[in-house]
């Protein structure tokens, strides 16, 4: 036999192998740019029901006509809702950033006492959500507002979203090439800014795209304190006009702020893999000691805690405090907190279901084609709620009016809305996912599907979890899409207090305030625990 012979039928080399070789590769495996063929297909379908509202808003404006069109959005009003939204993207997301990764990094790699608890501290005040921020801010500052009001609030809510994915990345990184750069002479500030930095830029750029999007759609915070984005406008103009041109344009140019702020965290995301394969064990990484540090460092996260924290709970509390026995006394309080909760597991479920196939594609055979539908999902929700809402009003009453105002409908739009928070947990815990492990599994003769399932999945299962958990939070903490599309005599929390807090019965919405709280605190818990879980703790 000759050596090419010997080659040929070399153990795993074989006819049948080679077959399942050329197999997977037409089916989409690694060696394909493009993908699995079937996820390919069900990522391009859930692609088309996302583009349902940008259609919406692109029917709208083509049957408007360009000279509307042009004077409807070149106008002063519209320069002076981008100058303010522009400047509360500018201002939060940097400092949403600064805290996020500054209180990550002095939790998970010094020597900060308490940083158990400061751990959990740090990421509580997702569990409040902005508008109920608001609502104690203004009854603290009843004259607040302005950019000053709006990034102050925007701050206090949102930069967990950047700290959490970024303490769970802090935790599990390698510490071998830290070890390699101090060797090499590096301090720890150079070490941190050129080493453990560059490593944290996938969840940074994720938290930071997850904050922006946040303030691109918010309405309730910025209503209450009379500061007017495009979303608070869009949502004035619908309410008067229902299907107005005003209305339509301004949504147009917030998509399109939306696509830039997608290019640029694509930008910043990079291509850098941040799996570790290799032999033997990785080391847990060393604190550094702060030393003089650690009185300023305690400072300024009980500064930022009673801020995030503090501010809310007391003014809560007061109003309850106020109220007395009588608020607690409607009759729709129970069936409120009920319907509250199913609408956030119903819709956590169908999100993250929805939205695992996309990252998948995104992190295993990352391209044009994957870019483009990520891309596609963050559109959507990247526009008001009360967009959303009325794009499926729309089409609902005129294509499918079985289905018109009904729960569907509501768990739908939630999906379309929330699903950047579970893309981007996804794609981050599958990044940690060598996809050698999945090579490794199918050499030893499983299928491609159970080799996922065992392997792929069965370790992303946390990252899941915590994009479940977001989900769920969003969910809890909606307000317009809810008050459009949900069926007839359903309240959530949400609906409920926005109606009392609108008619200044601060005490009335007490109550729903603190159950809002009191509902998404395990799941920031929850999500706090998966992050710790993802990072081997």
């Amino acid at each position: 036999m000759t050596s090419k012979q010997r080659t040929t039928t070399a153990p795993g080399l074989g006819a049948n192998s080679l077959a399942k070789r050329n197999l997977a590769k037409w089916a989409g495996g690694r060696g394909s740019r493009l993908g699995p063929w079937p996820v390919v297909v069900l990522c391009l379908v859930i692609a088309a029901f996302s583009l349902l509202p940008l259609g919406f808003v692109v029917g709208a404006t083509a049957t408007t006509g360009w000279d509307t069109v042009a004077t409807l959005v070149f106008r002063p009003r519209v320069g002076e809702l981008l100058l303010n939204t522009l400047l509360l993207v500018l201002i939060t997301v940097p400092l949403c950033v600064v805290i996020g990764v500054g209180g990550a990094w002095l939790v998970e790699r010094t020597s900060l006492a308490g940083h158990k608890a400061w751990a959990v501290l740090l990421a509580a005040p997702l569990a409040i959500p902005a508008f109920v921020n608001s609502y104690a801010w203004v009854s603290a500052i009843p004259s607040l507002g302005g950019i000053f009001g709006g990034v102050l609030i925007s701050v206090l809510s949102y930069f967990p979203l950047v700290y959490i994915p970024v303490a769970a990345v802090l935790s599990r990184l390698d510490p071998a090439l830290e070890q390699s750069a101090s060797s090499l002479g590096l301090g720890p500030w150079r070490i941190f800014f050129r080493v453990v930095l560059p490593q944290l830029r996938l969840a940074t750029a994720g938290g930071a795209l997850l904050v922006s999007l946040h303030l691109l759609a918010e309405y309730g915070a910025f209503a209450m304190i009379a500061f007017d984005t495009f979303t608070t406008a869009i949502y004035d103009q619908f309410r008067s006009t229902f299907n107005g041109a005003a209305a339509n344009m301004l949504a147009s140019v917030l998509v399109v702020f939306c696509l830039l702020l997608l290019l640029a965290e694509s930008k910043a995301r990079g291509s850098a893999r941040y799996a570790r394969v290799g032999a033997g064990v990785q080391s847990s990484p060393g604190r550094l000691t702060l030393g003089l540090f650690q009185g300023p460092s305690q400072l300024a996260l009980i500064a930022v805690s009673v801020l995030a924290l503090g501010v809310p709970l007391w003014h809560v509390g007061r109003w309850l405090i106020a109220g007395g026995a009588a608020i607690w006394q409607r009759s729709d309080l129970l069936q409120t907190l009920l319907s509250t909760f199913g609408y956030g597991l119903a819709g956590a479920l169908l999100t993250i279901v929805l939205a695992f196939p996309l990252a998948y594609l995104v992190v295993r055979h990352a391209g044009a084609v994957s870019k483009v539908l990520e891309a596609v999902n963050y559109i959507s929700s990247s526009m008001p709620g009360i967009v959303v809402a009325l794009a499926l009003v729309t089409i609902t009453v005129h294509n499918v009016p079985a289905i018109y105002q009904s729960s569907l409908v509501l768990v739908f739009a939630y999906a379309l809305l929330f699903m950047p928070r579970a893309l981007v947990n996804l794609r981050a815990g599958l990044a940690q996912v060598p996809y050698e492990l999945d090579e490794a599994a199918q050499s030893l003769g499983k299928p491609p599907l159970v080799a996922f399932l065992r392997v792929t999945l069965r370790l992303s299962a946390p990252a899941a979890a915590g994009g479940a958990a977001l989900v769920f939070l969003g969910i809890v903490n909606e307000l317009t899409a809810t008050l459009l599309l949900a069926p007839n005599g359903t309240r959530t929390l949400a609906t409920a207090f926005w109606s009392l807090s609108s008619e200044i019965d601060y005490m009335g919405a007490a109550p729903y305030a603190l159950l809002m709280i009191l509902l998404s605190a395990p799941m920031t818990y929850l999500l706090f625990v998966q992050s710790k879980k993802a990072a081997g703790q």
